[in-house]
């Protein structure tokens, strides 16, 4: 009888940590949630947008989805993209990996990195198929500046779209 109440009590006392753990699945993107407007430049052209990073599914996941516009030039026409990615945590609780869908069919698996005042998502190498690495860095209070590169080796990094967003009241 002494030995199941133990092990109840250890039982118990380990769920308490995992549930403590998920509470703080979050922390270090604070700074990134919520609203978002922007405008860059790249290969697409000139284009502004928004985008969003919100917690859901009872803060399990966090989702991002973006809107952005490019206007035409002489030689592209307009051009409209979505996406939407599912940023989720790994067996130990730890937001390290994420999953990006878009209007063209585009689908990539991303790692995530991160640093102080960055978060940096790197795609898994697949054989002939660029690298993708999509970076937010926080500027101010207000601002962060994102930048999404290519590179056929994962070394040498191609810039093809980059800008800065401000804070949505």
């Amino acid at each position: 009888m002494k030995a199941i109440q133990i092990l109840t009590i250890a039982l118990l006392g380990f769920c308490t940590t995992c549930v403590g753990q998920q509470s703080s699945t979050w922390d270090k993107w604070d700074w990134l949630m919520g609203d978002w407007i922007g405008e860059g430049s790249g290969q697409p052209g000139q284009g502004g947008g928004t985008f969003s990073f919100k917690p859901d599914l009872d803060n399990k996941i966090l989702v991002r989805k973006s809107h952005s516009e490019y206007i035409k030039t002489e030689n592209k026409p307009a051009v409209i993209h979505e996406d939407l990615m599912i940023i989720f945590p790994d067996n130990m609780g730890n937001p390290s990996k994420a999953i990006y869908f878009d209007n063209e069919g585009n689908t990539i698996n991303y790692s995530i990195i991160y640093s102080d005042k960055t978060i940096v998502f790197i795609s898994e190498k697949i054989v002939n198929v660029p690298i993708f690495r999509l970076t937010y860095t926080l500027l101010d209070n207000e601002t962060i500046n994102t930048k999404f590169e290519m590179s056929q080796d994962g070394q040498k990094f191609t810039t093809y779209i980059e800008g800065k967003s401000k804070k949505m009241k």
